[in-house]
């Protein structure tokens, strides 16, 4: 079984300052870059996943803007893979799933941006597509949103989308007690 570290979004544009400022995106940033040294240290694949906003209409992770690039605490290293992608589902029209099996990836540790939407999707997708996963919840952020009159607190949206892809699609873990499990491959 090998695992790749999968770092989905954590791009400018979701810190302070940024077009479209998550809760809590410190804090996964810096867990995110604290698991992303792990991997590094014990020479385990890494990809980085990039959106770019191309749709009409579009107010963040536009081409050419400072909210586009990476955040400084997971700058890609010469030789990490990056994928960039459009959609919230990193493997959708994109070179991914074709990347993991080229090297032979069967489990996925997750971080990223927004718990809600892209990792929501892409997890449900790895999964689907055979891949073993985990979330790390504490290298995730995400925002509230509003349903109907109702507006539901970040802390609450994260906990829901984490409660519901433990049950099936994930395991949750800390940064912490996930890289107490890695070894060197």
């Amino acid at each position: 079984m090998k695992t790749a570290l999968m770092l989905i979004d954590i791009q400018n544009d979701y810190f302070p300052q940024g077009a479209m400022e998550l809760e809590g995106s410190l804090e996964a940033g810096r867990h995110a870059g604290e698991v992303l040294s792990h991997f590094r240290e014990k020479n385990l694949s890494v990809v980085h996943i990039q959106h770019f906003s191309v749709r009409p209409g579009a107010t963040f992770f536009l081409p050419d803007t400072e909210g586009v690039l990476f955040y400084n605490a997971v700058q890609p290293l010469p030789g990490e893979t990056v994928i960039k992608k459009y959609y919230p589902n990193s493997f959708r029209e994109t070179g991914l799933l074709d990347h993991l099996k080229k090297e032979e990836i069967t489990n996925l540790m997750i971080g990223g941006m927004m718990t809600h939407m892209c990792v929501d999707a892409t997890v449900r997708a790895a999964f689907d597509y055979g891949f073993a996963c985990t979330v790390l919840h504490d290298a995730c952020a995400t925002r509230g949103l509003v349903f109907g009159d109702r507006t539901i607190p970040a802390a609450h949206v994260h906990g829901a989308f984490l409660a519901a892809l433990g049950a099936v699609y994930a395991r949750i873990l800390s940064v912490k007690d996930a890289a107490a499990k890695l070894q060197p491959e």
